[in-house]
């Protein structure tokens, strides 16, 4: 279906958060239900209601105006952020107490949190996985030849440190390689730093201090990433594809998934300590164009986006910010170890300190989405 790029856009986006939000919210409402807490609400969006119904639970289920999010709002709950009304909650009646979210027991609070973040990360482990059982696992065709440094590029960071054409390419920073494909991992996410690279030439083991090219590279959609290259050019290329079983493929997704968060954390650290510009975070409206860029490729692509976004809601939620999942966690972790309840003075002024930080987040990495688009002149 050939269609305007834009109208890729207008469709990718809810196509994409849509489920992935309702996927999250319902693993907080079934865990929830399965423990007996009523909810109140159940929103796919924030803001006004646009369309709704109520069960016969009593759970208000409805599609919101702002589409950036969701949220499923238990008994006992001050706001959708989940806040408990600590007041309200110390002079609970009895009736009030039951089914109420706040006064189960905390292992069952932490469960029902959790949930969410779950959901999507076994939603990533099954889209990954059924890439392994379908296609199978990738590899090297030519693993040792891949590793063997056939030549350089014009600017070579490589060749000018000292390694040669015939290398053979053992460690990057003492890590084993497999193939030329761990190569480029191991390099393409630290543009700007000095790398140790070993390579076995004539039966020994050489190292070699490279300082790692930092390189701007333009898809085709013309979205521009930064990445570190150290000029060499592999011996071989090509991969073959192995059947894999259904456990064999899970374990090979578990690996590719906890891989991508490495590259998550190791990217949010580098912006932290200023290797990475700020600019690089990405929000909704870039989310959007992504979504957009990769179902105008067809419904793989498509899907392996929903599953790299799906890791990135866990990840993003399970940090541990006040009003997100994470924040959640970290009170009742401190609620077990002091065998009591955060006092409802700190819990007010971290869980406000934490919207309030979440809002100002979602605002500059809007305008920097903004900033970003062609229209403004980049």
């Amino acid at each position: 279906m050939n269609l305007p790029l834009w109208l890729y856009y207008v469709i990718g986006f809810p196509l994409l958060l849509g489920p992935l939000v309702t996927i999250h919210e319902l693993g907080h409402y079934l865990v929830g239900r399965w423990f007996g807490v009523h909810a109140e609400a159940f929103s796919i969006g924030f803001g006004k209601e646009i369309w709704g119904f109520t069960d016969k639970r009593g759970t208000r289920w409805k599609v919101s105006a702002l589409p950036l999010g969701g949220y499923v709002q238990f008994k006992g709950d001050m706001n959708p952020a989940s806040i408990p009304d600590a007041e309200a909650a110390a002079q609970a009646s009895a009736e009030e107490r039951a089914g109420s979210f706040h006064h189960a027991s905390l292992w069952k609070r932490a469960l029902i949190v959790f949930a969410g973040p779950a959901t999507n990360i076994l939603l990533t482990l099954a889209i990954f996985a059924s890439f392994f059982a379908f296609y199978g696992k990738p590899v090297p065709a030519e693993a040792d030849a891949q590793l063997v440094v056939a030549g350089f590029s014009e600017i070579s960071p490589a060749r000018a440190a000292g390694i040669e054409v015939g290398d053979r390419i053992v460690a990057v920073e003492n890590e084993p390689m497999d193939d030329f494909r761990d190569v480029q991992d191991a390099i393409l996410l630290y543009p700007g730093r000095t790398l140790e690279i070993t390579v076995e030439r004539d039966g020994a083991e050489r190292r070699f201090d490279v300082p790692v090219r930092s390189v701007e590279m333009k898809d085709r959609f013309g979205n521009v990433s930064k990445i570190g290259m150290i000029g060499i050019a592999s011996g071989a290329a090509g991969f073959a594809f192995e059947p894999q079983s259904l456990p064999a493929s899970l374990g090979l997704a578990v690996d590719h998934s906890l891989g991508i968060v490495d590259m998550m954390v190791t990217g949010v650290g580098q912006i932290f300590t200023g290797e990475r510009s700020i600019q690089e975070l990405g929000g909704p409206v870039k989310i959007a164009k992504y979504s957009g860029e990769q179902l105008s490729l067809g419904p793989l692509a498509f899907v392996q986006f929903a599953a790299l976004i799906s890791l990135n809601l866990a990840f993003i939620n399970l940090l541990p910010i006040p009003a997100l999942d994470g924040g959640h966690l970290a009170f009742y972790a401190a609620e077990a170890v002091r065998r009591k309840p955060v006092g409802p003075r700190g819990q007010e002024v971290a869980y406000r300190a934490g919207v309030a930080l979440v809002l100002m987040l979602m605002v500059f990495v809007t305008i920097n989405d903004l900033a970003s688009l062609p229209v403004f002149g980049n």
